[in-house]
């Protein structure tokens, strides 16, 4: 009797396809959500600068040029212009104050000054004359009161003995009368002289006084076209050494041009440029310092030039103790201003990958130091040597910190 024989569900083909299935599913989501995804790129360690994350002393600074100048310069200019004459001195010379440095002619001024000279000294003539005549009137005036006077006193005797002698009836009434009109003409030709007089003497003190104030106007016109030929000699307006001067005899000098200037050798400043991004940051009595043979020297700004000329702007710093030995005006040192002062901080050293992240992030090695994985950072003040890490590192981490040019900004760097 035959027996039916039962079908086996699992056969071993169906296992194997189960089994492929299964594998090909787990690597799907292997694939998905547990496979390291981050692009990559191999590397040679030995091609790049490795740094060590510390945290030490920070100080925010900036390297600028200083070019030394005289404490003070003075500029020498002409007033006038005119024609080289006469030069008392040389380029690099050394120069009191008040001392001749050269002589300008100039036709057009010296006749003007002969022409106006002779002009205010006509006037000034005119004017002495004009106060002479009032004096003499004066004293004319004054000889009349006195005649006017005399008369009056005559008239005034002569009518008091005759009203005495009428009253004791020994002259007559038509002798009396004449006396009594002389005496009264007498006192009113003295009122109508004397006010008279008056108002002389105020016209006269008016005149007077306007005829000074015009003399010493005239005065000083002509003292002032005395200066104007005096200007034509050019004197050294300070003590010092005279510098950037070249003029030639017979040569044209226009008013108002330079024609050079003198610097004050008691000490020296700096003259730096700096970058005008920092403007808001810069103030006066910000400090800088400079090494030099040896020594290092503080200054401090004292003058802030507002003016920005190809993308930067000038200050002057002075010495704030004793100037270096040996230094040369024109010479250029390279100061380090600075932003602030001495603080302990989180710091990498400064590189070339912070052209690439903008101080966003960098790569950082794993423990093992066998790969370097990209990773968020913030850096904030920064000077010649260091960055400040604000946040994403730790102390003792590595980073690489040369340039990233090379990794296209790959996720993981692996070190062959």
């Amino acid at each position: 009797m035959d027996r039916i024989i039962k079908k086996k569900k699992w056969t071993p083909a169906r296992i194997t396809i189960t089994a492929l299935i299964g594998l090909f599913g787990f690597f799907v989501i292997y694939l998905l959500f547990f496979r390291d995804n981050s692009s990559r790129l191999y590397v040679d360690r030995d091609r790049m600068t490795i740094s060590t994350v510390q945290q030490g002393s920070f100080q925010e600074f900036i390297p600028v040029d200083g070019v030394v100048q005289p404490i003070l310069t003075i500029y020498v200019d002409a007033v006038f212009g005119g024609r080289v004459e006469e030069i008392y001195v040389r380029d690099g010379a050394f120069v009191d104050e008040g001392e001749p440095i050269l002589r300008l002619s100039n036709a057009s001024i010296e006749m003007d000054y002969m022409y106006r000279e002779n002009n205010l000294l006509e006037v000034l003539n005119n004017y002495q004359n004009t106060r002479l005549n009032l004096e003499r009137n004066k004293f004319t005036l004054e000889r009349q009161m006195a005649d006017l006077l005399y008369q009056r006193e005559v008239a005034t005797k002569d009518f008091n003995r005759k009203k005495v002698y009428f009253e004791g009836g020994h002259i007559s009434l038509e002798e009396f009368e004449n006396a009594e009109r002389e005496y009264r003409f007498a006192n009113k030709r003295y009122g109508i002289a004397y006010r008279a007089m008056q108002h002389d003497s105020i016209y006269t003190e008016t005149q007077m006084i306007q005829i000074k104030e015009s003399i010493e106007r005239m005065q000083d016109n002509l003292n002032m076209l005395n200066r104007n030929l005096e200007n034509l000699i050019i004197t050294a307006p300070i003590s010092g050494q005279l510098s950037s001067f070249n003029a030639e005899r017979g040569e044209t000098k226009h008013s108002g041009e330079n024609l050079g200037q003198i610097d004050v050798l008691d000490g020296f400043k700096l003259r730096a440029r700096i970058d005008e991004r920092y403007i808001n940051r810069t103030f006066l009595g910000q400090p800088a310092q400079f090494d030099y043979a040896g020594q290092n020297f503080q200054l401090e700004i004292q003058k802030i030039y507002s003016n920005i000329t190809g993308g930067a702007f000038e200050v002057d710093l002075h010495f704030t103790g004793n100037d270096p030995e040996g230094i040369r005006r024109g010479q250029t040192i390279q100061l380090r201003l600075q932003f602030s002062g001495v603080a302990d901080a989180l710091i990498i050293p400064r590189g070339g990958f912070y052209q690439e992240t903008g101080g966003n992030w960098i790569y950082v090695l794993d423990p093992s130091g066998s790969q370097a994985t990209k990773r968020r950072i913030r850096i904030g003040r920064q000077n010649i040597h260091h960055y400040e890490v604000l946040e994403g590192l730790e102390p003792g981490e590595q980073v690489i910190t040369s340039s990233y040019d090379a990794f296209g900004g790959r996720e993981r760097l692996i070190f062959r």
